[in-house]
């Protein structure tokens, strides 16, 4: 390219975000030389560097391109220009990375197969035709498939696969979308797909995908593998398959997510808007929470006792490929039993899955390491992240702060993620779930080191939950760094809000959820801080309710519900508040009674979680619980929108922490029934009461401590209604942050834990 008979100038552009390792180079470099400039692009440790010379007219066109439809997966956070002496350059290049400054993450997420992609994969013409490991710079494995950094083909699993001739002159044509594609193959270099029996055993056929498709359709259950982990997949619209599903995952009611061909399938089986529609599409491709459409096609049991359905698109070739082939929506539930980690190699699927699958849908490149698939609702008219993992992992979140010293937090016993940080970025490690039991540990802890070493983090600081029996906690203290910090649940969940939103401090911070430890040894659940990064006051929290039998009250939650109307009316009840037992054997209730009226002490809970399960368990007549929250979102789901009014409540003590005291909600709650109100008029005025309560509260603390900004955060807040309610209840005096990117729940507290060390540690 040659530049002549006009004045030349140089523009030096620096673009930090996330745009390395998705295809940003190159198609900077295309987008000068379409512009006409010269010049140089290269990455360096904060983000992309331009360097570009041409006439005032080029120039501005080149830049204003840059702002135009950037690469699918690129998220430009900053974009700042300023003039550079003129260079009389041939050509506009890519240089090497230019390595310096605080390190940063090479590897970008898993990203879902692009258009490009997608429209090759069904032409006869296309040389890809029907390749279910199609990819380009925009799209295809990253994470799931690292083994080491930098990132470059010979440090992933792809090693093993040489490039034929044709692959190769694209990987290397800067003017081609798949220049630097790591994971690029073809049908004639790449790797295969195989069927196999249920024991493991292969099944020639000559096409897989066409084969497993005629077994779905047929009523059959195959292991699926796919990016980071297994799928166990079936026909989402027949019960019997599901249910077989159901029992043979030991899966009894919780919702299975359903993946379909596109938005259009999608649509005929929820009630979507536009952010649903925009999350379902987005390059993460979360599975994302929707209301399910009323006589759509899918099986009762699915989602039983559920409005919600979980609807995802196919993310890869080989998705797209067996759902073009099923054209049915497929049920695509992680690949393990409960409450273990997703199986991800194919030895260990067939072992584990045998008894579940009846065929393997298997493939030869190797998944380095585990990764679950996101999950996503709209709340307020915004996506919230729920489960932060696939497609969203490891992608930083910038920090408005950046801290002192590289910090490991390791998250909670539940949901749980890690999280590093390091100058301005923190990241969150990919969803692992609950640590109870030492298969998902061990992935916990191997999950660890390896985004440690793909960061080159050595942290010199390492926070952790209070509670000592958390595996996450043992796992802190067993960490070889000097300085240990233990941070409060709830603390950690108001300063994850603030990291997101970017508030120093002092904050209000709404703090609701099921339990945690408190600074003082007891459990704590839904609570109002005055917080800071540092420290926090307690000022409210809710009365707390017996649970008779500790975790058992929470599998069986009429136990709740007993200690709600004992605590509410004493240990004589009256016919109404009694009659709501009526199915529950009198031994039973005699048992949970006596240890009521005993002064044995009992495990106090004060979280919101819990007054959900209680009141839910009471008006629903649900006796047991089969997945944690399940009440609680039935409860929810069941609400009347139309009903607008609240039942009382009262506000108990002027010191920290007052307590907000919900017995004359149980009293107005059973009278309904008297009178004959609906479970969903109830469930709308308990809705309402929790509202209009929190904005009480937060107005008290006001007084005190003058207006602050409010954050809400904590499990509750992944109830739409509760949070959108309590959003109204405060406005217009306040406008509620609520969680965007970060997950409310604990799958979002180890961001929170690091900055509060961080703060610790500096001395604020």
């Amino acid at each position: 390219m040659a530049i002549s008979g006009a004045v030349l100038e140089g523009r030096r552009i620096e673009i930090h975000g996330t745009v390395q390792g998705v295809g940003f180079r190159p198609w900077v470099y295309r987008t000068a030389h379409e512009s006409g400039v010269t010049g140089r692009v290269h990455n360096d440790a904060a983000g992309v560097t331009i360097e570009a010379f041409g006439d005032f007219a080029a120039l501005e066109r080149f830049i204003a391109r840059l702002h135009i439809d950037p690469p699918p997966a690129a998220r430009i956070r900053t974009f700042q220009q300023s003039p550079i002496p003129a260079e009389l350059e041939g050509d506009f290049v890519i240089v090497p990375t230019v390595d310096a400054g605080a390190p940063r993450v090479s590897i970008p997420p898993d990203l879902a197969t692009c258009k490009q992609c997608a429209a090759e994969i069904v032409d006869p013409a296309n040389r890809r035709f029907h390749y279910p490991f199609t990819n380009c710079t925009n799209c295809g494995p990253r994470l799931t498939i690292a083994t080491g950094i930098p990132y470059d083909r010979a440090a992933t699993t792809m090693a093993p696969f040489e490039m034929c001739p044709a692959c190769r002159r694209e990987y290397h044509d800067p003017s081609d979308r798949r220049f630097h594609a790591q994971p690029n193959a073809c049908p004639v270099c790449g790797p295969r797909l195989t069927l196999h029996a249920f024991t493991g055993e292969h099944i020639g056929v000559d096409d897989p995908i066409a084969a497993a498709a005629e077994a779905l359709r047929c009523s059959m259950i195959v292991a699926i593998k796919g990016l980071g982990g297994f799928h166990l997949a079936c026909d989402a619209t027949c019960s019997d398959v599901v249910m077989r599903l159901r029992e043979r995952k030991h899966r009894d009611e919780k919702p299975f997510a359903v993946m379909v061909r596109n938005l259009a399938s999608a649509e005929t089986l929820a009630v979507l808007g536009d952010e649903e529609r925009r999350l379902l599409s987005s390059v993460e491709r979360p599975i994302v929470l929707a209301p399910r459409r009323e006589g759509s096609a899918l099986a009762p049991e699915v989602a039983p006792g559920n409005t919600m359905i979980g609807l995802f698109l196919p993310y890869t070739p080989l998705h797209h490929l067996l759902l073009a082939s099923v054209d049915a929506p497929l049920v695509m539930t992680s690949g393990n039993r409960a409450d273990e980690p997703i199986a991800f190699r194919n030895d260990d699927a067939v072992a584990r899955l045998g008894d579940i699958a009846d065929l393997f849908l298997l493939h030869d490149r190797e998944i380095e390491a585990r990764c679950d698939d996101s999950v996503a609702a709209v709340i307020a008219g915004h996506g919230v992240v729920f489960r932060r993992s696939r497609g969203f992992v490891p992608r930083p979140i910038t920090l408005s702060r950046p801290v002192a010293r590289p910090i490991l937090a390791c998250g909670g016993q539940l949901k749980n993620t890690f999280c590093f940080a390091a100058g301005d970025s923190a990241w969150l490690g990919p969803h692992v779930g609950d640590l109870d039991n030492l298969a998902t540990y061990d992935s916990y802890r191997d999950g660890v080191a390896r985004l440690e070493r793909f960061l080159q983090i050595r942290p010199e600081i390492v926070a952790h939950d209070l509670h000592p029996d958390y595996l996450s906690t043992m796992y802190a203290e067993q960490r070889p760094e000097a300085i240990h910090v233990p941070v409060q649940h709830h603390h950690a969940h108001v300063v994850s809000a603030m990291a997101e939103h970017g508030l120093p401090g002092p904050v209000i911070g709404l703090a609701y959820d099921g339990t945690g430890y408190g600074s003082d040894g007891t459990s704590w659940g839904s609570e109002i801080l005055v917080a800071g990064l540092a420290s926090f006051v307690r000022v409210a929290t809710f009365r707390p309710l017996p649970l008779v039998g500790g975790d058992r009250a929470i599998q069986e939650p009429w136990r709740i519900a007993l200690a709600l109307v004992v605590d509410a009316f004493g240990h004589d009840l009256p016919p109404a508040a009694s009659a709501l037992f009526e199915d529950i054997a009198d031994a039973e209730i005699g048992l949970v009674t006596d240890l009521l009226r005993t002064e044995m002490p009992l495990p106090m809970a004060h979280g919101l979680g819990r007054y959900f399960d209680g009141f839910g368990a009471l008006f629903l007549r649900r006796r047991k619980a089969s997945f944690e929250g399940q009440i609680a979102l039935e409860w929810n789901q069941i609400a009347d929108p139309s009903v607008l009014d609240a039942y009382p409540y009262g506000i108990v003590g002027s010191g920290n922490p007052s307590q907000l005291d919900l017995r004359p909600a149980v009293w107005a709650a059973v009278a309904d029934t008297v009178r004959g109100a609906t479970v969903p008029q109830i469930a709308a005025r308990f809705h309402n009461t929790i509202a209009e309560a929190t904005a009480a509260l937060v107005r008290r603390v006001v007084s005190e401590y003058g207006r602050l900004p409010v954050v809400a955060s904590g499990g509750c807040f992944q109830n739409a209604r509760l949070a959108e309610s309590v959003r109204a209840a405060l406005a217009p005096e306040h406008d509620v942050r609520l969680h965007a990117r970060v997950p409310p729940g604990d799958g979002g507290l180890a961001l929170g834990q690091a900055l509060v060390a961080d703060a610790i540690t500096r001395g604020d």
